[in-house]
């Protein structure tokens, strides 16, 4: 027999699911993009890399500074959260500035002297995104030069990577960090051009130590070969609503799904850190602001595919 709930039933429950909507709404437009910060801690067992490298990385993404959703004592929270990590290295994945979801643009010289403050003894190394390219409208309007955020960042010391590596030693183990140029520079040219160069890129490795390749968009992971032992990206932002382990908004690339996450794809890693900003819209909803903290060299090594 079919029990349907009396008036004052159905009034109480409506008003609950009314009130859980307006919750989910406050925590998703207010309390996990701008308050909640978190560590997201990864020990991938990777190919070509050498067993006795342990190495500590902080890998930040997507910061979009701005008001009111990224301001400056945010961006002093998450240096401090770093800072307590002790990385060996950090690593700026791109997207410094908000655009257009800013209701006040904050200055990149600021921004790139908190940067400055990062502590590791590897140092502070950066690649640029799409808002790097698309938030500078000399570069955009002239169709040419370089983003102002990166002579920023190179002022307080923190190269800025575009098709380059650099091999770099700890306790007395070599690997080498290599950073690709942005895939989409130019607003109204993203799908057909690309400042990504891999062969220029992977040319300037000489030897066989291990290779981290830092790449802001992750849909070239398909591109690159096996010598890469592991490709760390971001730009997705998780998707910013994240549920069940699906991020709805993010098209998949070539069938596979790139939005979040660790991924293993024909024996090949990558890592898409959620980073911490928003884009397009104030939201972020099971995929909270991230530290990402790679221990490498801690897990028994695979074998190479």
């Amino acid at each position: 027999m079919l029990i349907l709930p009396s008036r004052r039933q159905f009034l109480t429950g409506l008003g609950a699911s009314a009130g859980l909507t307006a919750a989910t709404g406050v925590y998703a437009f207010d309390v996990e993009p701008m308050h909640r910060l978190i560590v997201t801690s990864y020990a991938p067992a990777l190919p070509r890399w050498d067993p006795a490298l342990r190495l500590r990385v902080a890998v930040l993404a997507d910061f979009h500074i701005c008001e009111p959703y990224m301001p400056f004592d945010r961006v002093a929270e998450i240096v401090d959260a770093t800072n307590a990590l002790k990385p060996d290295l950090v690593l700026l994945l791109g997207d410094y500035p908000a655009g257009r979801i800013a209701w006040r643009k904050l200055p990149l010289g600021q921004f790139a002297r908190m940067m400055e403050t990062l502590r590791a003894p590897l140092g502070t190394h950066a690649i640029l995104g799409n808002h790097d390219w698309w938030d500078d409208e000399a570069v955009q309007s002239a169709r040419r030069g370089t983003p102002a955020v990166k002579r920023l960042l190179e002022d307080r010391g923190i190269p800025v990577m575009e098709n380059a590596a650099v091999r770099l030693m700890k306790d007395g183990r070599p690997f080498w960090l290599a950073g690709l140029a942005d895939q989409q520079p130019f607003k109204d040219t993203w799908k057909d051009l690309s400042y990504a160069d891999v062969p220029r890129t992977l040319g300037a490795i000489t030897d066989a130590a291990p290779v981290i390749l830092m790449a802001h968009e992750p849909d070239i992971f398909a591109m690159l070969p096996d010598r890469v032992s592991l490709t760390l990206a971001g730009h997705t932002h998780g998707g910013q609503v994240r549920l069940f382990g699906r991020s709805p908004a993010i098209r998949k690339v070539r069938g596979q799904d790139y939005a979040y996450g660790h991924i293993v794809q024909d024996g090949r890693h990558m890592i898409v850190s959620g980073g911490f900003g928003v884009s397009r819209i104030p939201v972020r909803l099971g995929v909270p602001p991230e530290i990402v903290l790679l221990e490498l060299g801690r897990n028994e090594i695979a074998p190479a595919a």
